[in-house]
């Protein structure tokens, strides 16, 4: 093989390659749409699915290598939708502001969670991190300055870079800001951040005696976390154009939770998957099951025992199930060799 044929091969094993193939996949849905292949609706749906993936990105590093749990992620969310509203539609200081606002301040929370991590852990920080998305939705309800209260809060697609935005063009953004965030979250826990969060994880006091500074990674799992959740919320606005206090419930804490484990801890693309069987899927595929379908709830209480069954025999999630597949796949050619191998020797 020669050098160029080498890089080639190198280049395109990258992490950071192979988030773009996924992304420019991705593009291609709203031409589907557009040219009547697939629904609108359908890409609606695939929309928030990416959406909310980004949020279980969050929760992923958060659970997965820091072992800290979070039930505030529709606090958040709401918070960086709310956000994002009022500074482009009340203040009018336009797209790129409204986002940044939506980083800036439930990051800011963020670390005001993770100083309370410390002195709280397991359950109690799940509590702990409720109550805190139960005062934002309390807010949310008695805010209308802020929110507009159980009215809801009405905005518009943004005007990005000069061009006014429409369904479609938001959908190309939500990719955008999904890879960005997917390599964000590979660069972070395969380099040093990575190993002390996974340290720290296992071991608290094992990870002190290594030189691990647990508040200060606590802080900045926390802060990612927080800052992924205010990112959709934005998104989800402006997807959606509008918010309403009662979208940023436990329910959908808890949806999020259930994408990671079922996707896999530790895992990206996993989260990515976690996120289309939990929300996609029962809107997609089981809602339109002849009985399934015509049976209000009941595709969801369907996913609700996927899930269930997930956890069960696949502890590691979808990833622990794509594991397997590999394995049997890999396994056949090698005990179709070792059984061929007899004969050759009987027949020499």
């Amino acid at each position: 093989m020669s050098n160029a044929s080498a890089m080639a091969v190198r280049v395109a094993r990258h992490p950071h390659v192979r988030f773009l193939v996924f992304g420019a996949v991705l593009m291609t849905l709203p031409a589907l749409a557009s040219s009547g292949i697939m629904m609108t609706s359908t890409l609606s749906t695939l929309g928030f699915t990416l959406i909310y993936a980004i949020v279980a990105m969050g929760l992923n590093l958060l659970l997965g290598y820091s072992g800290l749990i979070s039930l505030g992620t529709a606090g958040f969310m709401g918070l960086g939708a709310y956000l994002a509203a009022y500074v482009q539609d009340d203040l009018g200081l336009g797209f790129w502001v409204a986002v940044l606002a939506a980083l800036i301040v439930p990051t800011f929370i963020g670390l005001l969670v993770g100083v309370v991590s410390l002195r709280v852990r397991s359950i109690y920080l799940a509590i702990a991190t409720l109550t805190i998305s139960e005062i934002l939705l309390k807010t949310f309800e008695q805010a209308e300055w802020f929110t507009r209260g159980t009215a809801g809060k009405q905005s518009s697609y943004p005007v990005v870079l000069g061009i006014q935005t429409d369904r479609s063009s938001m959908f190309f953004i939500i990719v955008v800001a999904l890879v960005l965030v997917m390599m964000l979250t590979h660069n972070i826990v395969h380099g040093q951040l990575g190993r002390a969060l996974h340290a720290m994880r296992s071991s608290e006091v094992a990870a002190q005696a290594m030189g691990v500074n647990v508040l200060t990674y606590k802080l900045f799992a926390f802060a990612v976390a927080t800052m992924y959740a205010g990112l959709a919320g934005a998104l989800y606005l402006f997807f959606l154009k509008s918010s309403y206090p009662s979208t940023w419930n436990l329910f959908l804490s808890l949806n999020v939770v259930a994408m990671v484990v079922v996707g896999g801890l530790r895992s990206i693309y996993g989260t990515v998957a976690g996120a289309f069987v939990i929300f996609a899927v029962p809107e997609l595929i089981l809602k339109e099951l002849p009985v399934i379908g015509d049976t209000p709830g009941l595709p969801y209480i369907f996913s609700g025992v996927l899930i269930v069954v997930v956890i069960m025999f696949f502890p590691q999630g979808l990833r622990g199930l794509t594991d397997l597949l590999r394995g049997l796949v890999t396994r056949r050619p090698s005990a179709a060799a070792s059984e061929q191998a007899p004969e050759e020797v009987a027949a020499r």
